[in-house]
């Protein structure tokens, strides 16, 4: 199912998750319990990463850290294939970018193990939709996540670009952090593939992607102006945040709407290395805004 472009600024958007539990939407983590829950209640007997995932579901909604970290080891004791245990011990108990690399790293492979390799082979392309596939994924994500804050920014950029290809449909939001990462290397050719793939997308991330990307082809010029124009029409709160004339708060909102003050600082929290990156590209927008 391709995204539609979004036109009524009442639209909300989750947040992308990093690859552990996005703690500000425990509602959608509710449903995926319920969801899971409902699934083994078909079964004649769970398996043992099932029995692990339940306990998983309880951490999601432990009401201290402890008590999750506990949970998530008694699912590692039930099942060493249990990739959210993992997950919850990269974002809870990781004491530098290493350790929390450590950790994806035996989620990845933990979830690659309970899946199997049919998997992998037979539901290319809709592997978010598969209940099973989710802690694989949030492992991966959270994995590349690390890898790209400790400096291994190729590494990172090939696992978004494959959990892109396992699911077009990008439920967890890689596209948006997979531009910025391309533009950031410098890997524009990438980039314009990408924004093709998903050009129905009219979210500030994309709209200002797209003017970057024109600025970093075309400098100060017809077409980098008219799509900056576009951009500033769909949210005007951004260069503020860019141009730091507004500090990106260091807790960023869980939920943002189409062209909202929200949606401007998740933007630029994920964005303002790129437009950093690309040389006279905020002396640009700051002219060009006003």
């Amino acid at each position: 199912m391709n995204k539609k472009k979004l036109k009524k600024k009442t639209k909300t958007k989750k947040v992308p998750s990093s690859g552990q539990a996005n703690k500000n939407v425990p509602s959608l983590q509710s449903m995926e319990s319920f969801l899971g829950g409902f699934a083994g209640t078909g079964r004649n007997k769970r398996s043992a990463v099932d029995e692990a995932q339940q306990l998983i579901y309880d951490a999601w909604e432990a009401p201290t850290r402890q008590r999750a970290v506990a949970l998530a080891m008694r699912a590692l004791d039930i099942s060493a294939d249990c990739a959210d245990a993992y997950n919850i011990l990269a974002e809870e108990t990781a004491k530098s970018l290493e350790e929390a690399v450590d950790l994806y790293r035996k989620g990845v492979e933990a979830g690659e193990r309970a899946l199997g390799k049919k998997a992998f082979k037979e539901n290319v392309g809709y592997f978010w939709g598969i209940l099973e596939t989710r802690p694989y994924m949030r492992a991966r994500a959270g994995l590349a996540q690390s890898l790209w804050e400790t400096g291994r920014r190729e590494e990172a950029v090939e696992h978004y670009r494959e959990l892109l290809r396992l699911n077009p449909n990008d439920n967890q939001g890689i596209r948006d952090i997979l531009i910025s990462c391309f533009i950031e290397l410098g890997r524009d050719e990438d980039a314009e593939s990408l924004y093709k793939q998903y050009e129905d997308d009219g979210m500030a991330v994309w709209m200002y992607s797209r003017a970057l990307l024109d600025f970093r082809k075309h400098g100060d010029s017809e077409t980098s102006c008219r799509s900056l124009e576009a951009a500033l029409k769909q949210n005007k709160h951004v260069p503020s945040y860019l141009l730091g004339r507004k500090k990106i708060p260091r807790s960023l909102p869980g939920y943002y709407g189409f062209g909202d003050d929200n949606e401007a600082v998740i933007y630029a929290h994920g964005n303002k290395a790129s437009w950093k990156a690309t040389p006279g590209a905020l002396e640009w927008l700051a002219a060009r805004e006003k």
